[in-house]
């Protein structure tokens, strides 16, 4: 099926676009086309790690974010389908919902055919269960919601797993998933490379180099990340 993935989470650092990258170089390895989008000037995604699909988006215009949606313009090839993942930047909940809201969207998606997903990034604080709860008044039912325990952000989730927001969202039919800590020197490597988790994974010379038990590390990381998209069938 074809998708469109909004990245979000609301705030600054909960891991936007680690995930957004560990998507991308997911759909890469399956052999599925797809387009990043990056909405952050300051702090590129996909730009900076996988230029080969990327495409900027200025969130604050409609002629900006309707890029977004042109891969979905043109009827899919026999096969799998093309899909879109946007590295949502902080503070986009609004631009982004009156452009939803205004264009109708999420009805015209559905007569497309295309799911789209709104991926919450959640750390171990209460601001993440807020700004979950805010998601969900926004779009109500009709998208997917995937909600992410970022392991890399936190290790208590029970707040959140209380929550009468996450609650909601499960009712809505939401899923919730584990991303795993990777160790943080191998991921301050990864990101001075400016490089794929692939191309970071099979350079052996310079500087940040990693080792080989540092590969096998990112290499065991990928797999229990991929296996939850698996589940989740993105």
């Amino acid at each position: 099926m074809r998708s469109l993935n909004f990245i979000g989470g609301e705030k600054g650092g909960v891991g936007k676009s680690v995930v957004a990258r560990a998507l991308a170089q997911y759909y890469i390895d399956k052999g599925r086309p797809f387009t990043g989008f990056d909405t952050d000037r300051s702090h590129t995604t996909f730009a900076r790690f996988y230029a080969d699909y990327a495409a900027p988006v200025v969130v604050d215009r409609y002629e900006g974010l309707d890029q977004i949606a042109l891969p979905f313009e043109d009827a899919p090839e026999e096969g799998i389908g093309h899909s879109v993942i946007v590295d949502l930047a902080a503070q986009t909940a609004a631009p982004l919902a009156r452009w939803i809201k205004t264009s109708e969207l999420l009805e015209l998606l559905a007569e497309l055919g295309v799911q789209v997903n709104f991926w919450h990034l959640a750390d171990a604080g209460k601001d993440s269960v807020d700004l979950l709860g805010a998601l969900l008044d926004t779009y109500g039912e009709g998208p997917r919601y995937v909600v992410v325990k970022n392991h890399g952000r936190g290790s208590d989730f029970s707040q959140l797993d209380a929550s009468a927001e996450l609650a909601a969202a499960q009712a809505m039919g939401a899923r919730v998933i584990n991303l795993p800590e990777l160790h943080e020197a191998s991921m301050r490597k990864i990101d001075r490379q400016d490089a794929s988790f692939w191309a970071a994974m099979n350079r052996r010379a310079g500087d940040d180099a990693l080792g080989m038990l540092e590969r096998q590390r990112v290499k065991s990381w990928l797999k229990a990340v991929y296996a939850a998209f698996d589940d989740l069938a993105v």
